[in-house]
């Protein structure tokens, strides 16, 4: 990647945020309500991009995170009856405590065995929200009701089920955390991720405690996918199981690797890829996983790095 000027990029990243702005005034409500989705589900993938993408750990244990910002959102409102804000801050705080307890034990593997630690940590997860069924609902989950998904400031209010302001609830996330993940990529410690994806042993060499950074990549990977679940919980009324199941993990590294790993806007374009593909085909046939997968076949032999990988390797050389 060849360095730009920080106004470039940063004018890219806020275009890209200004054109989902537009979008919400001349979408259909029912790609409004796609895209508002899959703004959430896109701010997951950028978690997860930030330890497989920088870092180059391969984890198959991300759904435990973005669960864990679900339920810790879920739970607080559905039993507790906290407030939106209270309960958001609740659930990122679950995921980033989650992340820091599992990056200690599961950095003391690497390579594979990292992905098998984090698989069982996230089954163990997924096994736990089934057996406290009385307070998780098992696999029926919980629907939380529309009077807890008010925010009141002052004397106004926002109620999370309009579609607008769910719309806009998922762009302000989407911004933030792409924002952020940007600064951090080209901060000294984004670049310290880099050099232990390319070569650790030399990075350790070098002077670098390449386990504390690690640790402080799963944390805030953690984090960004709890907010990711939390908005979800909260946006759209539903805490259910199957978001902590192995399909969830595996999910994102395929948003990543569609739209580009070590790349910011990369996960955005692959989960608005995969959504609309797999929304388009659904339309025509009920075999539509057959075509879904034809086409990512295709997509990765032509595309090895992905959408914005791929752009940028023939391109346009200054992407982030």
């Amino acid at each position: 990647m060849r360095d730009a000027s920080p106004a470039k990029t940063y004018a890219l990243h806020i275009g890209v945020i200004a054109l989902l702005f537009a979008l919400n005034f001349v979408l259909p409500d029912y790609h409004q309500g796609l895209f508002a989705r899959i703004m959430v589900l896109a701010v997951f993938a950028m978690g997860y991009n930030l330890l497989f993408g920088y870092v180059g750990l391969l984890s198959l244990g991300h759904a435990m995170f973005f669960s864990a910002g679900l339920y810790g959102a879920g739970l607080t409102v559905y039993h507790i009856g906290w407030g939106v804000p209270e309960a958001f801050v609740a659930g990122v705080a679950c995921g980033a405590l989650l992340a820091l307890v599992i990056g200690l034990l599961a950095l003391r593997t690497s390579g594979v065995a990292f992905m098998i630690v984090t698989m069982m940590f996230a089954q163990v997860f997924y096994l736990l929200i089934l057996y406290f069924a009385a307070w998780t609902g098992g696999d029926q989950g919980l629907v939380i009701q529309q009077a807890s998904r008010v925010i009141s400031i002052g004397g106004a209010s926002l109620d999370l089920t309009n579609p607008t302001v769910r719309y806009m609830g998922a762009l302000a996330l989407l911004s933030v955390v792409l924002l952020i993940a940007l600064a951090l990529v080209r901060s000294r410690f984004g670049r310290v991720l880099v050099a232990i994806r390319e070569n650790e042993e030399r990075t350790k060499m070098l002077g670098y405690d390449t386990v504390a950074n690690k640790l402080i990549a799963v944390v805030a990977s953690g984090a960004i996918c709890a907010a990711s679940g939390a908005t979800y919980a909260l946006l759209f009324g539903y805490v259910g199981s199957n978001f902590a199941s192995i399909q969830y993990s595996i999910l994102p590294l395929l948003w990543v690797l569609l739209g580009g790993a070590a790349t910011t806007l990369g996960p955005l374009i692959g989960t608005l890829f995969m959504y609309y593909v797999t929304d388009i085909t659904s339309g025509f046939t009920s075999a539509y996983l057959l075509i879904v997968g034809v086409a990512l076949i295709l997509l990765v032999l032509f595309a090895p790095k992905g959408i914005m990988g791929s752009i940028r390797e023939r391109w346009l050389g200054w992407l982030p």
